[in-house]
């Protein structure tokens, strides 16, 4: 057997090179700090890049290329409208709530989940020491699935991402499986914030009922940017809509819808005008030939008068009117909904149809904009004499004829505010509570922006 024992004069020997290359990595590391602590940061790369490195938020990089999309953005698929035929306005509602409360009640209780600190994006492939308190929220409300194994690695790993998407659709976000300012807002509110939220809406769900339920309704949900269409306590159709943008809120309200008016004029509201018409006008006199707008005086069936011979910049908009043609460029579309109110809004087609692709849609002045208009108009027509054809109204769109039908049947409409609910299959939902009506807490988690989430629309007239 070949001997292996080392002798004195080995011995000596590997000694002396463990100690050599021990020497050299301790010289290397002493470099390397050095270099963190006295050496300035490259022309190419940004402060906040160099000090994400020092701090551990953020996966180090020194590359001057910290902003460099590591993983791509999954497209975000809206499919945020309810599923299933039980309406807001029901006792079933009522109970999927009931059985929510119970559940944030016991949340609560146990103390809640914690608080992620910092305001950094977390990104997927990221290794930030925010990640273990990132899982332990969302397995407080079951979006990650299963418990702690002790041990908690940084890793911003697919099972993370999964998990942040499904809290994102469960709260109305865009799906991005980033950690980005709304989502880290949203997961901070308290539990018994969110406990707070649905006992509030529960309240105004159970305010709905107290009036019996009829037979046919209709029911906007201003911050879930979605209308049910309810027909014998059954949804029989729900559509993505556009509502008013901030100071100029869709209102609750209950009315009734009385008349359908295919090609419409657009008699521009006396705020309209003086707001977002009149300001415009002083910097581009020519907006009104674009946009088919004629200039009436004291009524919108006043006599026509000459534009140019106005100063916009003190018109009064109680005695110069504006009105706009029918036709594809009409701020209303190809057809109004008529539900008179003491709001003067009402619901409509409109030419940005863009804007139903994105998740967050309070982009107008108040009035509420329908996706899939047609099909929804001839929900509400379909027992009308001579209106039973389902075709009915694309015959009337192709005849590109102004048309108004009177319903003989008028229809109750509901504008409502709910922002928290529950489904049939236990998901409970919250939505960002857009015109600050739930308190403190939901307000700041609004004033949240997305960097990467699709601009507001500009250059558009909006109802």
């Amino acid at each position: 057997m070949h001997d292996v024992t080392p002798t004195p004069r080995k011995a000596a020997n590997c000694l002396a090179r463990v100690l050599s290359i021990r020497l050299q990595r301790a010289g290397a590391a002493a470099l390397i700090v050095a270099t963190m602590v006295f050496a300035p940061p490259s022309s190419n790369a940004g402060s906040d890049t160099w000090w994400d490195g020092i701090q551990g938020f953020g996966t180090p990089d020194f590359s001057g290329k910290r902003t460099t999309e590591r993983t791509p953005i999954k497209p975000d698929v809206v499919n945020d409208l309810r599923p299933g035929a039980v309406p807001y306005r029901s006792e079933e509602m009522i109970a999927f709530i009931d059985k929510a409360i119970v559940q944030y009640q016991a949340i609560a209780n146990k103390g809640g989940w914690p608080q992620i600190p910092g305001n950094r994006m977390m990104r997927p492939g990221d290794d930030d020491e925010r990640v273990p308190l990132l899982r332990r929220r969302l397995r407080a409300t079951g979006e990650l699935k299963g418990s702690s194994s002790g041990f908690e690695d940084y890793n911003f790993d697919s099972t993370t991402e999964e998990a942040v998407r499904r809290f994102q659709e469960r709260h109305g976000l865009r799906v991005s499986g980033r950690v980005d300012q709304p989502t880290l807002a949203a997961l901070n509110v308290r539990a018994e914030e969110r406990l707070k939220q649905l006992e509030i809406n529960r309240q105004r769900i159970f305010a709905l009922l107290q009036q019996p339920i009829e037979e046919r309704y209709v029911l906007v949900n201003a911050p879930a940017f979605q209308l049910e269409a309810v027909e014998r306590y059954e949804v029989a159709q729900r559509h993505r809509v556009v509502v008013g943008r901030h100071q100029r809120e869709t209102p609750e309200l209950r009315a009734t819808i009385k008349a359908l008016n295919f090609f419409p004029h657009w008699r521009v509201p006396d705020s309209v005008a003086k707001l977002d018409v009149f300001p415009r006008l002083v910097k581009e006199p020519e907006y009104l030939e674009k946009e088919k707008i004629r200039v009436v005086m004291n009524d919108f069936n006043g006599p026509e008068i000459d534009a140019t011979a106005i100063d916009w910049s003190t018109a009064d908009s109680s005695k110069v009117k504006l009105r706009q043609d029918p036709g594809p460029q009409n701020a209303l579309g190809l057809v109004r909904i008529d539900m008179q109110n003491e709001h003067g809004v009402y619901m409509h087609d409109t030419p940005l149809k863009t804007l139903f692709d994105q998740r967050a849609r309070a982009f107008s002045a108040g009035c509420v904009r329908v996706q899939d208009v047609f099909k929804f108009v001839s929900w509400i027509a379909k027992y009308e004499p001579g209106w039973e054809n389902p075709g009915q109204v694309d015959a009337v769109i192709e005849g590109g004829l102004p048309v108004d039908l009177q319903l003989t049947r008028p229809i109750p409409v509901y504008f409502a505010y709910i922002t928290a609910w529950a489904e049939e299959n236990g998901s409970v939902q919250f939505r960002t509570d857009i015109y600050n009506r739930d308190g403190q807490p939901f307000a700041e988690a609004a004033k949240a922006v997305d960097p990467d989430a699709p601009p507001p629309p500009s250059g558009g007239l909006a109802p």
